[in-house]
């Protein structure tokens, strides 16, 4: 592209949780497991009602090629498998758990035995593991791309470029060893050269910490922590392969096309931790914060538990919350009800009151364009915001395709930056449906 950096924001980072030690959530009374946490084809349950479960008990599966196995985080008996509306308005069948406090662990539960790539992949897939930045692509396939030959490079997304959000931060401070487990294991298998952490500059502790484990290790000529300007967002799949290798990535390509393998933080930790334990993904660490919560925190959960009751382990809710979001204040998704459960690729509850932070989030009157340019400076891919707005308002397919709107990655910074309080970000999701319905006809 020509230019050292691509084009970023400088977003109020209010990681008020970064110092905080990671907390353990005492086991709720009840959770509800959705039996669609990931890209692809929902599992069908494998239990019914009255019947007793174990941690780690597989509970959902399907012989679907996208998908991954989900199981029991909580030991108890099935209360009820039943239908509930997720927060994208679709609905997700869901097995209710009664927890009867006893943790008790599967006997299926024991480390995986990896002697081959193909015992590696299998393994990967009977975690249960999905992309736990976001995406939630099954992890096992994507590890297993089909010019694995070509692959060199694997990129460890540790940036956590979100405002508000500190998991992967604490991760990186208590779990160093978890994170180069992971990667040693990847890099053994897929056979690549090197390894990259992209790791903001905001996180000089963290930075330090994987420092030291990677010298004590004696990885340092094949293991790097990459240093990435603080800015947003510098977590993004595209944007993390340039900063961290100077290569381009447009709409639609994957990373191995590149010869990279590319995944989060949390997901390369947690797979270091099941090769050594054979406990398959049931906890996930999130950050709870913001103006209605009591005591923001960093806190492992159970998946499945109810966002309610998570809150509560937080001291509950100090003011009447305005708006909650599963995720950032960016990308992450506002929820119409505390009942939602936890699924395998949240990061964040921010749960905002009606008066301070809350107004930062209200959609805000709508003025007129003054052509300032300022969305095509923040697009890290210099799209036209504008312009493509004018092509939706027409329903011009051929001039949004013209205009790239399928290489926007819904990142938010041309609706950050907007003085006029445009919803930009919005409409060139809408403009991408127009190509799409075009392309299909």
């Amino acid at each position: 592209m020509g230019q050292k950096h691509l084009n970023s924001v400088h977003v109020d980072h209010f990681k008020n949780t970064a110092a905080c030690a990671t907390e353990v959530m005492p086991i709720p009374e009840t959770v509800c497991i959705s039996m669609s946490q990931h890209i692809g084809a929902p599992c069908k349950p494998l239990v019914k009602k009255g019947d007793a479960v174990k941690v780690g008990q597989l509970i959902g599966d399907t012989d679907a090629f996208v998908s991954a196995p989900i199981h029991s985080s909580v030991s108890g008996t099935v209360k009820e498998i039943k239908t509930m509306r997720n927060i994208m308005g679709g609905n997700d069948q869901m097995v209710v758990i009664e927890t009867d406090g006893k943790q008790e662990v599967s006997e299926d539960v024991k480390p995986p035995v990896v002697d081959s790539f193909e015992d590696f992949i299998k393994a990967v897939r009977a975690s249960g593991l999905v992309g736990l930045g976001g995406a939630s692509f099954p992890t096992h396939i994507k590890l297993n791309p089909r010019n694995a030959d070509e692959c060199h490079d694997l990129i460890v997304n540790a940036a956590e470029c979100e405002p508000f959000i500190t998991s992967d931060h604490r991760l990186m401070l208590e779990n160093a060893d978890s994170i180069l487990d992971g990667m040693e294991a990847i890099m053994k298998w897929i056979d690549l050269d090197h390894g990259y952490l992209g790791v903001e500059s905001n996180k000089p502790d963290a930075i330090e910490n994987l420092n030291k484990e990677i010298a004590a290790r004696g990885l340092s000529d094949k293991i790097k922590v990459h240093v990435l300007r603080s800015t947003y967002p510098q977590g993004a799949e595209r944007v993390m392969i340039y900063e961290v290798l100077g290569k381009t990535m447009k709409a639609g390509e994957l990373p191995a096309q590149h010869g990279v393998i590319l995944s989060n933080v949390t997901t390369i930790a947690f797979l270091g931790q099941y090769l050594k334990t054979g406990r398959p993904l049931t906890t996930k660490r999130v950050t709870i914060d913001g103006s209605a919560v009591a005591n923001p925190k960093n806190i492992i959960v159970p998946i499945g538990a109810h966002i309610a009751d998570v809150i509560e382990a937080c001291g509950g809710y100090k003011a009447e919350p305005r708006k909650i979001l599963m995720g950032g204040p960016m990308m992450g998704r506002a929820i119409y009800s505390d009942e939602q459960p936890i699924v395998k690729n949240n990061n964040a509850i921010l749960a905002f009151a009606f008066e301070g932070d809350a107004k930062r989030f209200d959609i805000k009157e709508e003025t007129g364009c003054i052509k300032c340019g300022r969305c095509v400076s923040a697009c890290p891919f210099k799209l036209m915001p504008v312009s493509i707005a004018a092509a939706y308002d027409a329903k011009d397919a051929a001039k949004l395709d013209a205009l790239q709107v399928m290489q926007c990655m819904q990142c938010g910074s041309c609706s950050y930056i907007c003085p006029a309080r445009r919803p930009l970000a919005f409409i060139n999701q809408m403009a991408k449906g127009v190509v799409k319905e075009a392309q299909s006809k």
